[in-house]
């Protein structure tokens, strides 16, 4: 039985084409000739990151096998559930902690600090309506909210990198990539990859099923589309600068957040019916983290002034 067959079975009716594409397996390209590469291509900026690794070890071809060693190391998609972090954080207000102090040690224009500010300024939001009471169910909108951020967190401090986050940290201070897309490459690591994950953390940590955390799932989604109006507002250039025949333009329309947040919704189903298959799930996370790396790396593709 294949991943797609099983996950199938008992996570979605119906399957898109689109997606049964994305499952298919690619044929291996042999890499391109070695040559000398800009620095935001061959490793990790020093300083920034727990460890420097060249980008064909890091981000590999689609259907070349990773280099072991080096994945070993980075510590790239990981089944088991968070709570296995001796740093796994509790409460909104400790991730708030995290990600101010994250705001202010980072340089502005660092692609990382880029998404920090808005992902920040929507976890505040989330704070206030958990403090009014505003959830009928705090502790699993809490829970996931927590186990979402805490993904997000150990890239950004460096603990660990899954390859949906890769590309972020290699051209994180690319003078060709505007801001808009530092940011919007953070939200498709971060539903892409980290949401769907975050729902089978949550489901592990309350005892419960998927189903029984949708209406936080969905408000959380709700809170996406605030991140994104807010990026789009704070960054996307004024509309007599956002011509058809800027590229920026056509990054913009590659890429949709509702897509992406039914996606990840499919795929954490996918992945707890898979749980007790643990060789399929972890495949099946695998893809679904490359998938995201590919996006995100057509995302940040360095353009003219």
């Amino acid at each position: 039985m294949t991943v797609a067959t099983a996950a199938t079975a008992e996570a979605a009716a119906t399957t898109a084409p689109g997606r049964r594409a994305a499952r298919r397996r690619l044929a291996p390209r042999p890499a391109p000739p070695s040559a000398e590469r800009p620095a935001e291509d061959r490793a990790f900026e020093p300083g920034t990151w727990c460890f420097s690794l060249p980008a064909a070890d890091a981000f590999p071809r689609s259907g070349e096998a990773p280099r072991t060693a080096a994945l070993r190391s980075a510590r790239g998609w990981d089944a088991a559930p968070m709570a296995r972090s001796d740093r796994l954080t509790t409460s909104v207000d400790a991730v708030l902690v995290r990600m101010r102090a994250l705001d202010a040690a980072l340089p502005e224009r660092d692609g990382i600090a880029v998404f920090n500010r808005v992902y920040l300024a929507v976890t505040e939001a989330v704070d206030r309506e958990v403090d009014a009471g505003r959830f009928p169910d705090a502790e699993a909108a809490v829970m996931l909210d927590v186990r979402f951020a805490e993904r997000y967190l150990t890239v950004a401090e460096g603990i660990s990198a899954p390859a949906c986050w890769r590309p972020l940290l290699q051209f994180r201070r690319h003078p060709g990539v505007r801001p808009l897309q530092f940011a919007l490459a953070g939200i498709n690591a971060h539903i892409g990859h980290d949401l769907a994950l975050a729902v089978v953390d949550a489901c592990r940590a309350l005892g419960c099923e998927p189903a029984d955390l949708e209406d936080e799932y969905d408000h959380v989604g709700d809170l996406l589309v605030t991140l994104e109006e807010r990026i789009r507002e704070d960054l996307m250039p004024g509309p007599d600068l956002l011509q058809i025949a800027d590229p920026l333009t056509h990054l913009l329309g590659a890429w949709s957040l509702e897509r992406a947040r039914d996606a990840a919704w499919s795929a954490a189903r996918a992945l707890w019916a898979l749980r007790g298959l643990p060789d399929l799930a972890e495949e099946c996370g695998r893809r679904l983290d490359t998938a995201a790396g590919f996006a995100g790396r057509m995302l940040l593709t360095p353009l003219p002034d």
